[in-house]
């Protein structure tokens, strides 16, 4: 090995980077969060609450990398630009830039048939419509080029029955990854997804029962469920200047599961309801 190979920076590393990370808090997020630091890039992390975004902002400090919590919503155009305005100020440029910010909560649980305009609209606006507004804001900032992942999920190519504006928002991000890949390419700017499958979190986990758990992990061939930690090496090297020629994809991140226990437990109930 020559002394120029060995002085050669470390595969994958951020060293020098600056990364944003919506909903950089809590969750998936944090787990990138922490994840882009440890590879050493400085963070702008953002969400709702501040102290969970600097409880991060600590750990990534202690890291010896710079953190920036920025409280903010997602859902409000001034504040996407606030979150751009404020890493540009604090980094001078915006390599990467995650889309995490997103979820459905228990009152937009419902069928079709049921489903009323306020839930459809929670829940696509903000998975669908302020994730593109924050890739055009990152696209935008991004003079030099960069990388913007959107984290999507498996419910994008799967049947998602009771959160079907969910799936339908995240196959929408799935499209917006691959036509922005297109459209940005000349600009330098790459565009890929993530889309993980079953992930408990903190509020998942404590709304999950014990046997729907053991059901979940029944459709996973590598018999277990996703973690937080699952997520972010994929997110950095997204990132990373070893992805340059990847662009407009989306990677699962299932442990090659291919059956949403969701459908599993839907058909269940439907065919328990309809009489012989």
């Amino acid at each position: 090995m020559t002394s120029s190979t060995t002085s050669q920076r470390p595969m994958f590393s951020l060293e020098g980077k600056a990364v944003v990370v919506t909903g950089g808090g809590r969750g998936i997020g944090r787990g990138i969060s922490l994840a882009m630091a440890q590879a050493g890039a400085d963070v702008v992390l953002t969400g709702r609450t501040p102290e969970t975004l600097e409880a991060v902002a600590g750990q990534i400090r202690a890291m010896g990398r710079r953190a920036v919590p920025v409280a903010s919503d997602i859902t409000k155009a001034a504040d996407i630009d606030r979150i751009a305005r404020t890493a540009l100020a604090e980094f001078g440029y915006i390599h990467g830039w995650v889309n995490n910010a997103g979820s459905a909560n228990s009152s937009d649980v419902g069928p079709l048939l049921d489903m009323r305009e306020d839930q459809w609209d929670a829940v696509v606006d903000l998975n669908l419509k302020w994730t593109f507004f924050a890739m055009q804001a990152a696209a935008r900032a991004m003079t030099k080029g960069g990388s913007i992942v959107n984290i999507s999920s498996r419910s994008g190519s799967q049947p998602c029955p009771m959160t079907g504006q969910y799936g339908a928002a995240k196959a929408g991000v799935e499209n917006l990854t691959a036509t922005a890949a297109v459209e940005w390419g000349h600009l330098g700017v790459r565009v890929n997804a993530i889309a993980p499958g079953v992930i408990p979190v903190e509020t998942s986990k404590s709304m999950t029962s014990e046997s729907r758990r053991r059901r979940q992990v029944e459709t996973v061939p590598l018999q277990r469920l996703g973690r937080v930690e699952d997520v972010g090496p994929l997110a950095v090297y997204f990132v990373a200047d070893e992805s340059s020629w990847t662009s407009g994809t989306v990677v699962q991140v299932t442990g090659g599961s291919r059956i949403p226990v969701g459908l599993l437990t839907y058909l269940h109930k439907v065919n328990q309801d309809v009489p012989v």
